[in-house]
């Protein structure tokens, strides 16, 4: 199946701005530059930008040859990039897309507040003294929304969508729904633990912390797995951005003020 490469450029694209926007964020997460680094902090932060450049064009091409075997789409950049009119089918999947993103963060939220009440530290409690401003949690929910629907959904769940219907299929050669939905659990599995390396910069890991955190984490990965499924990656992205927003620029302004 032949790649197509203007997809693969614009999502190449998309992905850049999401390593660089959430430079700033990551760096106040690790409370700063290291000292007596060997190189200069451009040079540093350059390397770093290709090193993930090259991964995610390693995942974008990838994703975009398995997810067309398995009937996982994007239409409003295919359609965009064809010439087809596709403003009708996004404003189809705004309202859903937002809204289940706006669900997602509130959902984790209040997990995290319950699991609290069970007698686990807050996660938000004890990194609020270097939890990042609002505008670079504003800066990050662009890679979340755009570069890790790429690897987790584009790549990942597509992968396992592929290798389960490798498995099974249906009468008429298309994935089964178990097969689709073990798919979208797995993925938002790994995506929680995705979050663990991050969470190890700020707070020892622990039994419960770890299970707390993949547990809020799949909750979006479910959310944005079943819109990937349905609507296309496109709605996934936009409801991953907006779950985001939510909790790392709304929570952030309503917990400690300013932007």
């Amino acid at each position: 199946m032949k790649i197509k490469w203007k997809l693969f450029l614009v999502l190449l694209a998309l992905s850049i701005w999401g390593i660089i926007a959430i430079i700033p964020y990551t760096l106040t997460i690790q409370g700063g530059l290291p000292t007596n680094l060997p190189v200069p902090v451009y040079v540093l932060l350059t390397i770093q930008i290709i090193q993930n450049t090259l991964l995610f064009a390693v995942a974008i091409f990838l994703g975009l040859t398995i997810s067309k075997k398995v009937g996982l789409k994007l239409p409003i950049l295919e359609g965009w990039l064809e010439g087809r009119e596709v403003k009708q089918y996004l404003k189809s999947i705004l309202g859903i897309s937002v809204g289940l993103g706006i669900l997602a963060g509130a959902l984790i939220i209040g997990l995290d507040y319950l699991f609290s009440l069970l007698g686990l530290t807050s996660t938000l409690a004890s990194v609020t003294q270097i939890y990042p401003p609002a505008w670079q949690g504003f800066l990050a929910s662009f890679y979340g929304g755009i570069n890790e629907e790429i690897l987790l959904r584009l790549f990942l769940m597509s992968l396992l969508v592929w290798i389960f219907f490798k498995i099974k299929r249906t009468d008429n050669g298309k994935p089964t729904r178990t097969g689709s939905w073990l798919a979208i659990i797995l993925a938002a599995v790994i995506f929680g633990v995705g979050h663990l390396p991050a969470l190890l910069l700020v707070t020892p890991l622990t039994i419960p912390i770890i299970a707390r955190v993949i547990i809020l984490n799949a909750v979006g990965g479910i959310i944005f797995g079943w819109l990937y499924w349905k609507k296309g990656l496109e709605s996934a992205m936009v409801s991953h951005f907006s779950a985001d927003i939510i909790l790392h620029v709304i929570l952030p302004l309503a917990v400690l003020g300013g932007f």
